[in-house]
């Protein structure tokens, strides 16, 4: 998409502030998270996020992460709760009325009941692909909880879900971009700054050398879907730079703080990278 179309569309947006805020991680080598493997026997860790898109009149959380009884079943290094998380920025839990769940995985909607005033963004196509036949094949199900899934389904019939059937706008200068690929209803989030469109990939691209080199992260349920969304990516960010990978470390180095204290924590997206 070219600079001028992105230019007019950004014309009267808000542009708001976009955190990127760490509340796990877990070892692991840089064969795990390449299909095919690597040749190279080198630590790539993994770190676990939450995301904030707020201004002075709009508040997003963008998934909502998972709690100790997920960092005990999984093996991961919960550093902090999500709500935990949320409060460094000064966010309590029931202020927050809006949150895009970008897919199911058990990291992204963990603790989808810590948050008692919000509704939920959602694929349609997620839905049917968790409660449908694939969940029958073990290496789709694993990332999933049933409790998870079970209690997204309960908030449907609160009128606590708000289906999406690919691209969407939920607010002015925030839109939900269907990428599949991860899982069926995998969806990123476009977001307007001040530095311009910047898209929050989550798992459509787990690593920066994901979309960079064109690599595949292990857990796939359609491989050609996940290569055709970084050209997505690509496509709705202004470029590059302005896309932010779900479990990079990378992130909170190239991009600066939220304060001083919260360095190695929370960083700042809408900001330009430090390097």
């Amino acid at each position: 998409m070219s600079a001028h179309i992105h230019a007019s569309r950004a014309a009267g947006l808000p542009e708001y502030e976009v955190y990127a805020v760490k509340y796990a991680t877990r070892p692991a080598k840089r064969a795990d998270n390449f299909i095919g493997g690597d040749p190279h026997d080198q630590p790539m860790p993994l770190d676990y996020y939450v995301w904030v898109v707020r201004d002075a009149q709009r508040l997003y959380l963008i998934d909502t992460g998972f709690a100790q009884d997920m960092a005990e079943k999984r093996h991961r290094q919960l550093l902090r709760t999500p709500v935990q998380a949320l409060e460094l920025l000064g966010i309590k839990a029931e202020d927050v009325a809006e949150i895009v769940i970008t897919h199911l995985h058990n990291d992204h909607v963990g603790t989808f009941d810590a948050w008692p005033n919000a509704r939920f963004h959602l694929q349609d196509a997620e839905m049917d692909f968790a409660t449908g036949r694939n969940m029958c094949c073990t290496v789709f199900s694993r990332p999933y909880e049933p409790d998870h899934v079970a209690g997204m389904v309960r908030l449907v019939y609160k009128n606590r879900v708000v289906f999406h059937d690919g691209d969407a706008e939920i607010g002015p200068g925030v839109s939900l971009h269907r990428i599949g690929g991860h899982t069926a209803g995998m969806q990123a989030v476009r977001v307007h700054t001040a530095r311009g469109w910047v898209v929050l990939a989550s798992d459509a691209s787990h690593f920066y050398e994901h979309f960079e080199t064109g690599r595949c992260f292990t857990l796939a349920f359609h491989v050609g879907d996940v290569l055709q969304g970084y050209a997505r990516l690509n496509e709705l960010a202004d470029s590059e730079h302005h896309i932010i990978p779900g479990h990079d470390p990378e992130v909170l180095h190239r991009y600066p703080p939220a304060s001083k204290e919260l360095e190695g924590i929370a960083a700042r997206l809408d900001l330009p990278p430090k390097n």
